[in-house]
């Protein structure tokens, strides 16, 4: 677990070789921390450009780039030079806030989500020595809150506060080649919905996830729901729960989901290839809280050992690592480690390479 801030997390993204985390400590600030002799100690801070809280940061691993976007309207793309990380600029040509920001696969382009009712897609124009974007506007009626890309560079899924989750093309014929068809259609011209599937119970969509695969997509909502979609099936899967809103989900495998949210601490969810979704577990509190080391108890030493104090109640901050609600969760090292980042400034590392395997133990029906 590491304690960097003592103001809430809003998003964080760690570097390739994981020896440094970028943080948004809830203000118009980048907070880059470095890992020396097992301490995490400040680095440098990036308080020049943005005005307003920094909403999204996302650090790509292979060009060691760092995009950042915020409620001002901006986003940045900082690269490192000489030691010194220097902006980019990037038109995004939105009138409200950013919300989301991440990079495709390729690091060839990256996604901005805004208030807009609009997705940036942006990539690099050599000419002007700038990143531009492109608008997919149509059919967004609403704030879009999250977006992640499909593995073939060209999908993206989009979560918006008109209750829909979507699958759209970004494809860009000015860098890329035409895209081969996926089971989630094979026209794919830039802007084009391809696929679109409402909340069923009306809620906020909060963040979707595609699986590895690209052939599942899952979201979760602010109706406490959680759903998942198979790439050309109508009905999506979904489990309404009893506990508070979730605010992220990422997959662990092509049937394990982890989502967190309010309740403090991540939840297992699989999905089977009956098209059936069933909550598995909660992730149990750390062996030894505090200290700023990572906690690396496995994943199935809580599975296997549930305890009643992971549930919400009124002793729920006790009893869970994080103290506030989880604002975002991000892949660590592949999917065998998961970071996590919440309101109570804190990021907390999970050990979950063992959950899926325990889950097919059980032989599910």
């Amino acid at each position: 677990m590491l304690a960097l801030c003592d103001t809430p997390i809003i998003c964080h993204s760690f570097s390739k070789d994981r020896t440094k985390v970028a943080v948004s400590p809830n203000d118009n600030t980048v907070k880059i921390f470095a890992k020396k002799e097992g301490k995490w100690e400040l680095e440098c801070t990036f308080s020049d450009e943005h005005t307003e809280v920094v909403t999204g940061i996302d650090w790509a691993p292979e060009s060691n780039r760092i995009v950042t976007c915020a409620a001002d309207r901006n986003a940045y793309v900082w690269v490192d030079q000489d030691g010194k990380w220097k902006p980019e600029l990037v038109i995004l040509r939105i009138n409200r806030a950013a919300t989301a920001v991440k990079w495709s696969p390729k690091e060839d382009k990256f996604a901005v989500a805004s208030g807009a009712r609009l997705i940036s897609i942006c990539y690099f124009e050599d000419e002007h020595n700038w990143w531009v974007s492109k608008h997919i506007k149509k059919p967004i009626r609403s704030t879009v809150l999250s977006v992640d890309w499909h593995p073939n560079n060209i999908l993206l899924a989009a979560g918006s506060t008109d209750f829909k989750a979507r699958v759209f093309s970004t494809y860009i014929k000015e860098i890329e080649s035409k895209p081969e068809a996926t089971a989630w259609g094979k026209n794919m011209p830039f802007g084009a919905l391809m696929a679109e599937f409402s909340n069923g119970n009306g809620g906020w969509v909060h963040c979707v996830a595609f699986s590895p695969s690209g052939g599942k997509m899952a979201w979760v909502g602010h109706d406490s729901s959680v759903n998942v979609a198979v790439a050309g099936t109508a009905e999506p899967a979904a489990i309404k729960l009893k506990d508070l809103p979730l605010l992220a989900c990422i997959w662990l495998g092509e049937s394990t989901l982890l989502s967190a949210g309010h309740n403090f601490t991540p939840d297992v969810f699989n999905h089977d290839d009956n098209n059936q979704l069933t909550f598995m577990a909660k992730l149990d509190e750390p062996k030894n809280k505090g200290g700023d080391e990572e906690e690396t108890m496995s994943a199935m030493e809580r599975f296997r050992n549930l305890d009643k104090k992971a549930h919400a109640g009124k002793d729920a901050k006790s009893a869970t690592t994080h103290e506030n609600a989880i604002t975002q969760l991000s892949a660590y090292e592949g999917l065998s480690k998961i970071s996590s980042s919440g309101l109570d400034g804190k990021v907390v590392i999970w050990n979950v390479k063992s959950l899926e395997q325990s889950i097919a133990d059980l032989k599910i029906v």
